[in-house]
């Protein structure tokens, strides 16, 4: 096994074998064993660009061998920054199918976290589209190769530079030759060896490395595509990053390709890019997150395109309003899906025909019968159903450690193997319903407050597009609540307007907002996800600059 990889107990692994979890197959197997079954049926769409399951398993091994040859090695680290496409699906099986691990960053990564990201995992190749959104990655590659003496190869999709590989030749070899993958130069892959490295959240310092195993992630893909009714009919509008876990294995391309379906990519996120991609193809399942869903609920582009294929709309990062999962309903006819997990592992989602009460609210349920959750305290002990406490967990998918990183596993799982997932929560049995990361309550003298619980009550406001509630700094109570709202167009809200509808919801006094700040937009992550850490420090130098001068008078 990998040097620095904390594997789980063998018992463990015995008994998730016989309950069928360990299927002993390496991720390119999924691609593969689909193309035996159904070599002519379409595996992914971009553009006009079009690859069967039989031509895409055949460019995965002839580009593997591609690689091979220009000096990768099984277990060779590969820092992956490849933007959705064709060649981001086609490098990273090619990568499983060599047995390389590709160490999945961002597009928005720079000089900090990769040189971070190949210094923490040994990596000596690092993969990039070239000049992609006016950002010259190749520039960026020649700098850490300075830096990282580990890094030998560069692999670039488009217009490499002296001492470069050309990955996007290497890609158009595999599709031009008429000669079949020379597969004696590959070897057998160990499904139980690290597969591919996710990055951990990194709120508070530079991401962890994830390791995640074939089995495992094997598992991952195939237990989310069930809990989301995947099969051979399933059309998936890929539009958020596929080197992301939500769309790669939870259910993502992955769980397509586990069933037979087929990925549509699209390279836009506004409604007039996404709505006829849903028409042209017949899409029936779109990831996405609660910003993109907010504004195509709010956008008439929907109104002008057919949607009758959508079944299902996939939800992650934050939890999505109920008010705004019944619109996806009665707007376009869609099942609305809360996907709420890790990738360290636990993947919860509510299912397609789980009760209101449940499928408006919740945040889903493991999709494995195997994984272990409990509610805890701050000193640890479990608490009841119901009550708030954060959420652990342990099981087939859920890793034990991060890669080579004692100090910091010390910190996030216990001695018996529960990760801490960091997040407050309340458990109604296998149901959780997630109120955010522990940073995420406001602490106003002592009193709690729940900034999900708030921004609920202050969504229902007709007035309200979208909502953020943040923690300011305070010389009395420590923190008092910020909420940060962006108004639907045309409207103005005020904030004694605001505080009297919420105490008509007779919300306690401790959780009322003590500022409002109306802005046009929220920063997001590439992922979707507010980035409430921005917001917090937008919030805090205006509290700092009108005390300062308000002392100065």
């Amino acid at each position: 096994m990998l040097a620095g990889f904390v594997a789980w107990p063998d018992d463990d692994v015995a008994r998730w074998k016989c309950a069928g979890y360990r299927e002993g197959r390496v991720v390119a197997d999924i691609v593969r064993d689909t193309a035996a079954r159904m070599p002519d049926k379409v595996a992914v769409i971009e553009g006009e660009r079009r690859l069967s399951y039989a031509q895409l398993s055949e460019q995965v091994d002839r580009l593997a061998v591609e690689l091979r040859r220009t000096g990768l090695q099984p277990l060779d680290r590969v820092v992956m920054q490849l933007p959705n496409g064709v060649e981001f699906v086609v490098a990273f099986l090619a990568l499983m199918r060599l047995g390389a691990i590709p160490v999945m960053a961002l597009r928005a990564h720079r000089y900090s976290e990769i040189r971070h990201f190949v210094d923490a995992s040994g990596a000596v190749a690092y993969m990039v589209p070239g000049v992609f959104h006016q950002f010259d990655y190749r520039q960026l590659a020649q700098e850490i190769q300075g830096a990282c003496p580990t890094l030998t190869h560069v692999y670039v999709v488009d217009g490499a530079l002296p001492g470069q590989h050309a990955l996007g030749e290497l890609i158009a070899r595999t599709q031009s030759s008429p000669q079949p993958a020379d597969r004696s130069l590959l070897e057998p892959v160990d499904p139980t060896q690290v597969a591919l490295m996710l990055l951990s959240g990194g709120t508070t310092s530079l991401s962890k490395l994830i390791p995640r195993t074939h089995d495992d992630y094997v598992l991952n893909a195939r237990l989310c595509a069930q809990a989301a009714g995947f099969d051979e009919q399933t059309v998936l509008l890929a539009l958020l990053p596929l080197g992301h876990n939500y769309n790669l294995a939870s259910p993502g391309m992955l769980g397509v390709f586990y069933f037979g379906g087929t990925l549509v990519i699209g390279q836009g996120m506004d409604g007039e890019q996404v709505f006829p991609l849903v028409q042209q193809h017949r899409v029936s399942v779109i990831p996405a997150a609660v910003p993109l869903i907010t504004q195509w609920l709010n956008s008439d582009a929907a109104a002008r395109h057919d949607l009758s294929s959508l079944r299902v709309v996939q939800n992650g990062g934050a939890r999505l309003a109920p008010e705004l999962r019944q619109r996806i309903r009665t707007q376009w006819g869609a099942v609305p899906q809360e996907i709420y997990g890790t990738a360290e592992g636990l993947i919860n989602m509510t299912r397609l025909d789980d009760p209101d009460e449940v499928l408006l609210t919740s945040s889903g349920a493991p999709v494995c019968d195997d994984d272990e959750i409990k509610v805890v305290d701050d000193d640890g002990r479990e608490v009841a159903d119901g009550e708030l406490g954060e959420l652990l967990t342990r099981g087939p998918y859920t890793i034990r450690g991060y890669f080579n990183a004692p100090d910091k596993n010390a910190e996030a799982f216990t001695p018996d193997g529960w990760y801490r997932m960091g997040d407050y929560v309340r458990k109604r049995g296998r149901y959780v319903y997630a109120e955010g990361r522990k940073k995420d309550l406001i602490n106003r003298g002592g009193e709690k407050i729940s900034c999900e619980e708030v921004e609920n009550l202050i969504f229902k406001h007709p007035k309200v597009q979208q909502v953020a509630l943040v923690a300011m700094p305070d010389p009395v109570f420590g923190e008092k609540a910020c909420a940060f709202v962006v108004v639907r167009p045309g409207e103005q809200l005020g904030f004694d307007e605001l505080i009297a509808f919420l105490r008509d919801q007779r919300i306690a006094s401790f959780k009322l907002p003590e500022r409002l700040e109306l802005v046009d937009q929220f920063p997001t992550s590439l992922v979707g996800k507010i980035l409430k850490r921005q917001l917090r420090e937008t919030i805090a130098e205006r509290v700092k600059t009108e005390r300062s001068a308000t002392a100065a008078h």
